[in-house]
């Protein structure tokens, strides 16, 4: 389906019956200090003129200053064309509870259509969120509240935790209406979100959102995909949305673009893209998030997770 206004593909999210654009705009990159606040309304406004309905973002984002960007782009009649999700990093229930409030004061609404458990990337996130007093109850309380109308979670780090994810949601008859994970050309050699998550979901009915398409640029240093063959790759698997860093009028063109010149690559066109990669991907060197600590904010941040540190050190100590 495309959208009213122009060629951007519009996809059904999930089970969730919303239809949402193809594409979606990365909360990160729009709140970068080398992007005016100013120009970053600018962007999200064309962005939405252009069809591009999704609005990713999260309340770590620069301090909050993502969400206050997108609040500031909402302003004019903008809201009533976004479908605005973002994430909060509490395991507690108040933490959780707390980072939402504050998320809908920068945001300027009432209502979030998406609220995802963000970079879960532990086994223990998992077991926090669903524990007695654990985010999970903020997040349903807030669901029944009308803050929030869906719930997901992201995570960038190893499919094995999304997995545990599923499986622990299940087991408290819990499902998720998205999950948020790494689908690139390089993710299907290495510790693939694409092999191992990308069926369960689907099987589930549960949105598919699929982010570092491009590994914030990294990706593309390896020479071997140029970001149109990251979008349209991306956009070929069954996801509901592909979120892409946007920073610049530029880039924002590249991927209308994109969205403009895409068809579904047949199974022999993927086949030939994935061998294509296949060398640059074979030990995760291009996919730092899942590598290193570079792209994990909450390591840095542990009381953003509801954690009490000296507590836990007293414990260890015993």
């Amino acid at each position: 389906m495309n959208s009213p206004g122009g060629p951007m593909p519009y996809r059904v999210l999930g089970r969730t019956g919303v239809q949402v654009s193809a594409l979606g705009l990365g909360g990160s990159h729009i709140g970068s200090a080398g992007l005016s606040s100013r120009e970053a309304v600018r962007i999200i406004q064309a962005a939405l003129d252009g069809g591009l309905s999704f609005m990713d973002n999260s309340w770590d984002y620069h301090e909050g200053e993502s969400e206050k960007r997108l609040g500031k782009a909402l302003k004019g009649g903008y809201r009533s064309r976004a479908f605005v999700m973002t994430k909060v990093d509490g395991r507690t229930k108040a933490e959780a509870g707390k980072q939402l409030d504050e998320s809908l004061k920068r945001l300027g609404l009432d209502e979030i259509d998406l609220l995802q458990h963000h970079e879960i990337i532990r086994f223990d996130d998992v077991d926090r969120i669903f524990a007695p007093g654990g985010a999970m109850e903020a997040f349903v309380a807030a669901r029944q509240a009308g803050k929030i109308r869906f719930i997901g979670f992201t995570g960038h780090k190893d499919p094995e935790v999304h997995l545990y994810m599923l499986q622990t949601a299940r087991k408290h008859r819990f499902r998720f209406d998205t999950v948020q994970m790494p689908l690139n050309l390089l993710d299907a050699h290495y510790r693939s979100f694409e092999k191992k998550v990308l069926p369960e979901l689907v099987a589930a009915g549960i949105g598919v959102l699929g982010m570092k398409s491009m590994g914030s640029g990294v990706i593309l240093k390896s020479k071997a995909v140029t970001p149109i063959e990251c979008l349209h790759y991306a956009l070929s698997l069954p996801t509901s949305v592909v979120i892409t860093g946007i920073d610049s009028m530029r880039i924002l063109k590249q991927a209308f673009k994109a969205a403009a010149t895409f068809k579904p690559l047949t199974r022999q066109q993927l086949a030939r893209l994935r061998a294509k990669s296949a060398k640059v991907a074979a030990n995760g060197e291009y996919e730092l998030f899942k590598t290193t600590s570079i792209f994990d904010s909450t390591a840095k941040h542990p009381e953003w997770l509801g954690e009490n540190p000296s507590r836990a050190q007293r414990l260890a100590g015993d």
